[in-house]
Formats: structure tokens, C-alpha cells, sequence
């Protein structure tokens, strides 16, 4: 099989790594963030893998270079890349780390550039071929270079004077102090366009049917002659990884559905009349609904809700392994849907960067599991699932649902999970879903769900006052669910949505909708 060309970004810790990723991805090229201190020459050199190092790219972050336990990259590895003419470009931290590698001096800035920076060209630029001789720029550093190596060809300056941007095409040197991947910097698509088909030579580019095919290869090559179950919740990850593993297992797969409790109103019979009827899969309903309110009795903080559910998921699959062993059916694997934004957002294990939350199949999972993990979509975002959900033959209907948390609702109650919580948060959780669909505007919006808050406000019903539950909507539009912005609804729609559930969920006397971008808020609440 002809090999994927693959960017490699090395995560120093920058906020805007994932963008790095998000912006080649839409270009159809493939590229992976690893820690800054992954063993980079094997990874180049490895030819038991069907990618491909083209280029690399050294993230943004948020350390001083000279800081003595600042992250580094050595300068073997370093010379290494150049040697095998493999192109390196470095943003922000990543500049600054080529001119200390290449002999030159970083200090503390006596301008400080954050947000929005003009730039000046200096000469001619292979990075920055076909960019307008001033433009604007996305600045985030205390840091500016103060001596540089006189290999290196500086290409741009601030309207501070600082520099910008450097080259050295010879070595396949690139350098910008600004953020390229940020939406804010003009040309920066085009800028990274240039380094990565330009000066990288990006090819084979990342198309669903070769990914489809490898992925197929191989999940048989780990499995082999033994038996895996899937956890099928029935959102677009877990729906599209099941049908990925069933094209490579057949009936070596067992999909099994857990209702915990915490799902949408009719989650569960939606998702057993479609993968029985549509695709004819094994599969094992299990009601854990008692099992999971059980553990969660009493929790408040959202982040032992997630590690909470997280064991107890795994205690279940578990526990029905062991049933289906008996059944001589040699149970080694859980395939999950996890996906790129899951792993970005759940741990440290990208580089220096803090963590946001934990995913419940992610950094949710135990640290001892009987059972070992695939996950065929890790390194994909929403988009591209989607897309290979197309390619695997997966209704629109189901592929076009908006995203649904692994811990379900319990991170949509803040605050303590009862089922009476669960009662009205599903009923309201249910009028807001149907009213996008009568207006046709659920295919607008990235995601649209309920939280219920942790307090009650004072109202007037039937001339009573009444003492109830406030609910909060939220609905955003996004790409991949990296960024987000919330979606501007009509007054007639807000008057609409907040009349039929205070009249129809009783319970609820208020209703609040949150205008909050990610960042800085996330799209869910916990």
C-alpha cells in the first residue's frame, strides 16, 4: 500500500497546537502532535508504518527558551532532521528554538506582542511566496530574537521591529514568531499551503477510502483469531468505529450497548432498531442504569463523575467478556470511538499543555484493564469521522447527530445525578432537539443541548409562585469542535422553545440561553 505523506508536529505546550493540526487536516494532508521529546529519529526512520515524514513542525508554547527546565529539542536530533532533508518549521517557541539551535540569542522582549501585529516583508520567501508585502499577523510573545545565525535570511519583521520570520531554503530552514494556524493572521492558510505542498511536496494526500483500508488491515492484524466487543452508544464515533471493526471482524465483533441511565430520551431502542436492522451486528443490550446512579450517588465534581463512569463502563464490558468467554468466544479487545479532540482535551500526554478535562474514554479509563483498548479513530477529528462514515455506508441521519458526551447527561446536570434530575433535563433535552427539526435548523448548528443548573428561582404559575429548576440551552456552530461560537436564534424562536418547556416539563419556571464562545468557555458545561 503506498505510503501517507505525514506532517509531524512536535508539541511544545501551545493552545494552539491542535489548530496546527486542524488547519492541515483541511487540506487533506495527514499529520500527527507528539510530545516535543518522543524519540523523532525512530519515528522518521520507522518502515513499519505506511506514513510518510514529509515535513516538521515545532508548536508554539508557553516557556522561555533560556529557562533552565525550558523544553527542548537536541541539537543531534536537530541536525538530524537536516540531514535527511527533511523541511522543519517552527512557530512562536518553535523560532525561538531554531535560533538557539542554529547559534543564535533569544531575550526578554522590551515590547511585549499579543493579538493582532502588522507585518513587513524583507526580501523574497519561499514561505511566504504570494503574501502582500504588509499584512496582519497573530502575535503571542515575550520572547524576540536578538542575534541570528547568519545562515539564516530574515523575511519579516514586526511594525516593532522585531523579526518575524526567517529561512534558510538550503537547510530547509523556516521560522514565523507569528501564528500561522490562527484565523486572525492574514494568509496564514496560505503560508502553511507553502510549507506543507511547496517546500514539504505533499502528495498522497489523507482520503477516506485509504484510510478505511488500512484501518481494516489493521485492526485484523491485532486481533487475529481472537474475539473483540465494541462499545456502541450510539453517536457518530461509536457508530462509525463499529462499522469499521465489523468490516474487519464480522462476526468475531460484538457490539454491545450499555443504557447507563444517563442517554437521551429513546437513546437506546434508536440505536438497537438501527444496528439490527441496518446492519445486522451482534448485539447485547445491557440495562446499568441502577449500577451507574448507584456510583454516582452524591457526586458532585464533574471530574469524578467522568472517572466514575469511565471504571464503571469498563467493570461492565468486562464483566459481559467474561460471559461471552464462556460461550468459547475468546473476548481480548474493546474497540471505543474515541477521537482526536478527546485525546487533545484529556491529556498531557501532546506535550507541556494543561489539560482541559478528562474524557471518560480517555482519561476516564482505570489504570488496570483485563481487556485492551482499540481505538480506530483516535487520530481523527469530527469531520473526518464523518466522512468515513460516508464511505462505510452509515445513514445521514445518524451521522449528521450532533455530538453526545461519553458520560452522557451526568455532565449536563451540574452539581449531584438523580433520576429525577435526568427526568426533566431528557424531556427538555427532547422539545429543544424536536424544535430545530421543525425549523429546520438542526443541521445548522455544530451541537444543541440542555444543562440544568444548580438552582432553583422564584416564578409565577397559575397566579401561584412557584420555586423551581432553571435550565440553560446552548447551541453552537463549529468545524470540528476545536472552536466554537454560539448560534444566534431569533426572538420568535427563544419565545417558542421557552413557553413549551416551562409549560410542558414540570419542574422547570426559567429558562436561560448562554452566548459563550470556546475559547474561552468549552461547548459543554463539565
Amino acid at each position: 500500500m503506498e505510503k501517507i505523506d505525514y506532517i509531524l508536529i512536535l508539541d511544545f505546550g501551545s493552545q494552539y497546537t491542535q489548530l496546527i493540526a486542524r488547519r492541515i487536516r483541511d487540506m487533506k494532508v495527514y499529520c500527527e502532535i507528539h510530545p516535543f521529546n518522543i524519540d523523532v529519529k525512530q519515528h522518521i526512520i520507522n518502515t513499519n508504518t505506511n506514513k510518510n515524514v514529509i515535513g516538521i513542525i515545532l508548536s508554539g508554547g508557553p516557556s522561555t527558551i533560556t529557562d533552565k527546565n525550558a523544553p527542548f529539542l537536541s541539537l543531534e536530533v536537530f541536525k538530524f532532521i537536516i540531514n535527511q532533508r527533511i523541511p522543519i518549521l517552527g512557530i512562536c517557541y518553535g523560532l525561538h528554538l531554531i535560533t538557539v539551535l542554529t547559534g543564535g540569542k533569544v531575550i526578554k522582549s522590551t515590547v511585549r506582542e499579543y493579538g493582532n501585529t502588522k507585518i513587513l516583508r524583507t526580501g523574497r520567501s519561499q514561505l511566504l511566496a504570494g503574501v502582500k508585502s504588509e499584512f496582519i499577523s497573530w502575535m503571542s510573545h515575550g520572547d524576540t530574537v536578538q542575534e541570528l545565525s547568519q545562515k539564516l535570511l530574515v523575511t519579516s519583521r514586526s511594525s516593532n521591529n522585531v523579526i518575524s520570520s526567517f529561512e534558510d531554503p538550503k537547510n530547509q530552514i523556516y521560522a514565523t514568531q507569528f501564528h500561522p494556524e490562527v484565523t486572525n493572521t492574514e494568509y496564514g492558510t496560505k503560508i502553511l499551503r507553502n510549507f506543507i505542498f511547496k517546500i514539504c511536496n505533499a502528495k498522497n494526500l489523507f482520503e477516506p477510502e485509504s484510510f478505511v483500508k488500512s484501518k481494516i488491515k489493521e485492526i485484523k492484524d491485532i486481533v487475529k483469531d481472537k474475539y473483540a466487543i465494541c462499545a456502541l452508544s450510539g453517536g457518530v464515533d461509536s457508530s462509525v468505529a463499529a462499522v469499521l471493526a465489523y468490516r474487519a471482524l464480522k462476526k468475531k465483533l460484538i457490539c454491545i450497548h450499555i443504557d447507563n441511565g444517563l442517554l437521551r430520551k429513546n437513546e437506546s431502542q434508536d440505536v438497537i432498531n438501527l444496528f439490527k436492522n441496518k446492519f445486522g451486528f451482534e448485539l447485547i443490550f445491557i440495562d446499568a442504569s441502577e449500577f451507574f446512579l448507584k456510583r454516582l450517588k452524591n457526586v458532585i465534581d464533574p471530574e469524578t463523575k467522568r472517572k466514575i463512569i469511565g471504571k464503571a463502563f469498563i467493570e461492565v464490558f468486562e464483566k459481559q467478556a467474561e460471559k461471552l468467554k464462556k460461550q468459547n468466544k475468546n473476548i481480548q479487545f474493546l474497540i471505543q470511538g474515541t477521537i482526536y479532540p478527546d485525546v487533545i482535551e484529556s491529556a498531557r500526554t501532546k506535550g507541556p499543555a494543561a489539560t482541559i478535562k478528562s474524557h471518560h474514554n480517555v482519561g476516564g479509563l482505570p489504570n488496570k484493564m483485563k481487556l485492551k483498548i482499540i481505538e480506530p479513530l483516535r487520530e481523527l477529528f469530527k469531520d473526518e469521522v464523518r466522512r468515513i462514515g460516508i464511505q462505510l455506508g452509515i445513514p445521514q441521519e445518524f451521522l449528521k447527530r450532533h455530538p453526545f458526551p461519553g458520560p452522557g447527561l451526568a455532565v449536563r446536570i451540574i452539581g449531584g445525578v438523580d433520576r429525577n434530575k435526568l427526568s426533566i433535563l431528557k424531556e427538555v433535552d427532547d422539545i429543544f432537539i424536536k424544535c430545530l427539526h421543525k425549523h429546520k435548523l438542526y443541521n445548522k448548528i455544530w451541537q444543541a443541548f440542555a444543562v440544568l443548573l444548580p438552582i432553583k428561582t422564584v416564578g409565577v404559575m397559575g397566579d401561584e409562585r412557584s420555586y423551581e429548576n432553571v435550565v440553560a440551552l446552548r447551541a453552537v456552530t463549529s468545524q470540528d469542535g476545536m472552536t466554537a461560537d454560539f448560534y444566534y436564534f431569533q426572538k420568535s424562536f427563544f419565545s417558542e422553545i421557552s413557553n413549551q418547556i416551562i409549560n410542558n416539563v414540570k419542574g422547570v419556571n426559567r429558562v436561560v440561553y448562554d452566548i459563550s464562545s470556546k475559547p474561552p468557555s468549552t461547548i459543554e458545561w463539565e
